[in-house]
């Protein structure tokens, strides 16, 4: 799926493009997706903003990655070395940040996130997409949970999973929890 990327556009107008572009309905999108025609509409209103769970379902629908979804489509000639702070992508929501630092090569093997997890958020429903991922909690705890596990994991504990596995983040404590992780493949 190559759509052409606006970067003015909310990411449920966003979404709502990229649909029209493929030449589907909202019901159909539905039906694909296991989500409601309300939550869809909704989403594409922008009205509320998905939850990662939520928006790779439909993004899968369009065969998309998350971070295609949120990169610039444009590489630049070089490869960026330093990348800023206000140059890394956010594609977390509610609640949930997840800032992607990007350097516009879309051919990288591995991606980098930089995670926070506000009290009592989670990603959502279970994620699964081939590949794996490895992180660290930097400060407060998460509640991970992989193939039906759950795990405690605090300040100065690491992670590594098979994301091909259904799992997700709940931070269910009453402060912040910073993660960095890695992953492959970087679009995932």
């Amino acid at each position: 799926m190559t759509a052409a990327r606006d970067t003015g556009l909310a990411p449920g107008s966003r979404l709502a493009q990229i649909r029209q572009q493929m030449g589907l309905s909202q019901r159909r999108v539905a039906e694909l997706s296991g989500l409601t025609h309300s939550a869809i509409s909704t989403i594409e209103q922008d009205k509320v903003s998905p939850a990662v769970s939520t928006l790779q379902k439909l993004l899968k629908v369009y065969g998309m990655s998350l971070s295609a979804f949120f990169a610039e489509q444009a590489q630049p000639k070089r490869s960026q070395v330093v990348v800023n702070p206000e140059q890394l992508i956010e594609i977390g929501s509610r609640g949930v940040s997840f800032k992607l630092v990007h350097n516009g090569d879309n051919s990288r093997g591995l991606g980098f996130l930089i995670e926070t997890y506000e009290a009592g958020t989670s990603t959502g429903g279970l994620l699964k997409h081939q590949g794996e991922e490895v992180g660290t909690v930097l400060e407060g705890e998460i509640e991970l949970t992989v193939d039906g596990e759950t795990y405690t994991v605090t300040a100065g504990q690491s992670y590594v999973i098979d994301t091909g596995l259904p799992h997700n983040f709940t931070n269910k404590s009453d402060r912040v929890c910073r993660i960095i992780s890695a992953h492959t493949p970087a679009n995932f």
